[in-house]
């Protein structure tokens, strides 16, 4: 069993070498963005297979942290590709 999760990390690390050249060398913008969801998923994996080759648990949160974190990441990136801001100011208030 240990082996299979070993391959699978292998595997997993593999493929993040190649999203890495995406979110470095993409022609566009929305393929960095694709590709930085991409690192996000595949660390959740990575961090899942090591949860279960050590048998425990504890790793659940961070898991649940790391997707929370990559959804806000894209989703404030790809705001930004659109609208050239993240944060808007309304300025009309004052």
């Amino acid at each position: 069993m240990h082996i299979i999760i070993i391959i699978c990390i292998v595997a997993i690390g593999l493929a993040m070498l190649g999203i890495v050249y995406r979110l470095i060398k993409g022609p566009t913008a929305p393929d960095r963005v694709i590709a930085l969801d991409a690192v996000g998923v595949a660390i959740i994996a990575l961090v899942g297979l090591f949860s279960i080759f050590v048998g425990t648990s504890f790793y659940i949160e961070i898991i649940l942290l790391l997707a929370i974190l990559s959804f806000i990441g894209t989703i404030a990136f790809a705001k930004f590709l659109e609208k050239g801001e993240i944060i808007d100011r309304d300025n009309s208030n004052q």
